[in-house]
């Protein structure tokens, strides 16, 4: 067997550029603590960080980045526009406010991180990343939780197609579906909430496949994601988790753990908001 890579693939994407398959997220990490979290993330080896205007958080993430002691060049940070920006003007404005909490001259990647189809905006937020990427402010542009619908909308009415769509995905709520239009349109999917906020820890099943490598759960998870060729961006406030999820690289599930993993699947796994009828705005 060959040996087994010791960092992340670059995956990718389909306007040229590649994103690390691992990252870091940031969701529910509180400002104060957020650059500390950060910097043990780049020290244990990510080097995606992502984050949101929504996380109220991206000052701490710009301050990690200022002081990791690692080339700009070598970090690949992602933010999302909040969903009560999506007109241009006000997208505009929170664009601006996002480069200066970073305090970063180009973002690698800015995705809207809802459709909120209820006020039938995302159209317009999506030909204003278009037209901030042509300015050369965003490397490359994606989406968040959109639909097939959704993405087929922006797709016909631009022309541009999402480098990524970051979506709710774990072993309990796999999408396959979802899954087979974006391999059919070359969208990179990223997945939020892949250890299924946490109540997957516990799965007796995931946790005999565990046993079986000498892993977490956790590990396991991660990896499954990995080698289904998706982007994971697993979050923990813990120093030590932030180290162990980044420790997959030496291991491998087989056929068998990927087809008893996949059949944990459910239609009603989702643990979050569903990006049909999500109307909150922040």
């Amino acid at each position: 067997m060959p040996a087994q890579p010791t960092t992340p693939a670059q995956i990718a994407l389909n306007d040229g550029s590649a994103i690390p398959q691992l990252g870091l997220g940031v969701w529910q990490v509180d400002q104060d603590i957020t650059a500390e979290v950060v910097g043990w993330g780049i020290e244990a080896g990510y080097r995606l960080i992502d984050t949101a205007e929504g996380y109220q958080n991206e000052e701490g993430v710009g301050e990690a980045i200022r002081s990791a002691g690692v080339p700009r060049g070598e970090l690949f940070i992602t933010s999302k526009l909040r969903n009560a920006a999506h007109q241009r003007d006000a997208a505009l404005r929170a664009f601006d406010e996002t480069m200066a909490k970073l305090g970063i001259e180009q973002i690698d990647l800015f995705l809207i991180h809802w459709p909120v189809p209820s006020q039938d905006r995302y159209v317009e937020a999506w030909k204003t990343l278009v037209e901030l990427r042509q300015a050369g402010r965003i490397k490359s542009i994606g989406v968040s939780n959109f639909n097939q619908d959704h993405l087929e909308r922006i797709i016909a009415e631009t022309g541009v197609t999402p480098v990524v769509n970051q979506i709710e995905l774990h072993p309990r709520f796999q999408q396959r579906d979802l899954r087979e239009f974006h391999a059919k349109h070359d969208i990179r999917i990223e997945s939020w909430s892949p250890l299924g906020s946490g109540r997957l820890l516990n799965d007796p099943i995931l946790a005999s496949i565990a046993k079986k490598h000498g892993k977490s759960v956790a590990q396991v998870i991660i990896r499954w994601h990995l080698q289904e060729g998706l982007i994971v961006i697993p979050k923990s406030i813990r120093q030590d988790r932030i180290a162990a999820n980044f420790d997959v690289f030496d291991f491998e599930l087989d056929a068998q753990d990927l087809q008893t993993i996949r059949g944990i699947d459910s239609p009603d796994g989702r643990t979050g908001p569903n990006p049909a009828t999500a109307t909150f705005l922040f």
